[in-house]
């Protein structure tokens, strides 16, 4: 005769339940924890790693001493500025979200987006905030007249575009010490208008870059006077390079860009190795505000610039890659 333990049978059953409850628990993931109440991303189109090394950036070399930085940022394809703008804010590339070039519009596309909201828009990281968030309040400030028409405008409390750097600049200020929003969004356009105009590596080139650090500059000392420094995190980025007077092709040059962290919660004068592209932003910026991002995107947090996070454990690196 057999005997049978039945306290094995008891603890097969015990970890039965244990593990269906974990199955079931499988396509979960638990919200982030927030870093900060606040995120300002500064988007300087056109601006090349070559622009912040070759010109006089005293104010975005003092970001980077106080913070970490991503140099070789790669861009989605084509390198052009409504493909990686859309790309920035939906955290996913072109074959998610469907903005494939610049003749790009809502109602006159070839590929639909993979997902859409209800105005036919893939979701972006003003959708995904403000409704994780109905109180959240959203600025969103651009020089170039088509940035506006990639994202939801319901989504935002504030929407406005300016015919000028200076203007663009200076109302993103005013509204941001105004309004304290969570999220506020300021686009450049002048360096993009140089790059085409003089060429890349030019002297009217670098000296946009410098007028553009100098509106940088002109935000952050409005983030000071807000009271707010402790508590904001600040990221400056690009669409694209460039190469001559154009962009839109598969080179360095154009393709390659540098992404900045700077506020609470960031390493200090720290260089990310982990590999970065320009949908890899809106992903932070959910991270940073403690949002979940919807499953859609393909985008990953930069999580190495934040004190607290390691590189991650199965990265390769090859060659220079990672530097600058």
């Amino acid at each position: 005769m057999k005997f049978v333990n039945r306290n094995v049978f008891g603890l097969a059953a015990l970890l039965g339940v244990v593990s269906l409850s974990c199955d079931q628990k499988t396509g979960e993931e638990q919200l982030p924890s927030k870093i900060v109440d606040h995120v300002i991303v500064i988007g300087v189109d056109g601006l090349s790693p070559d622009g912040i090394r070759q010109a006089s950036t005293p104010v975005m070399d003092s970001l980077v001493g106080q913070g970490s930085i991503k140099w070789k940022t790669r861009t989605v394809l084509p390198s052009s500025s409504s493909s990686n703008w859309a790309s920035m804010i939906m955290g996913a590339g072109p074959e998610q979200h469907g903005i494939t070039s610049n003749d790009w519009e809502l109602d006159d596309h070839s590929l639909p987006p993979i997902v859409a909201e209800a105005d036919g828009r893939f979701p972006t990281i003003f959708s995904v905030l403000h409704k994780a968030q109905p109180e959240a309040t959203i600025e969103v400030v651009y020089h170039w007249g088509g940035y506006g028409r990639l994202y939801q405008k319901d989504a935002v409390s504030y929407d406005r575009t300016f015919s000028t750097e200076d203007s663009t600049a200076i109302d993103f200020v005013r509204y941001w010490k105004e309004n304290k929003p969570t999220l506020g969004f300021l686009h450049l356009d002048h360096v993009d208008h140089a790059g085409h105009h003089d060429g890349h590596g030019s002297e009217p080139y670098y000296a946009s870059v410098t007028k553009a650090d100098s509106l940088i500059g002109l935000v952050m000392n409005g983030v000071r006077e807000s009271q707010l420094e402790g508590n904001t995190l600040v990221i400056i980025t690009a669409d694209h390079g460039g190469k001559g007077t154009g962009h839109g092709g598969a080179t360095p040059e154009e393709a390659e860009i540098a992404m900045i962290f700077s506020g609470k919660g960031v390493k200090k004068s720290y260089e990310v190795q982990q590999q970065v592209y320009t949908y890899d932003l809106a992903a932070t910026i959910a991270f940073a505000l403690g949002v979940q991002q919807p499953y859609a995107w393909t985008g990953r947090p930069v999580k190495a610039a934040f004190e607290g996070f390691s590189e991650p454990s199965n990265l390769e690196l090859t060659g220079d890659n990672t530097t600058k």
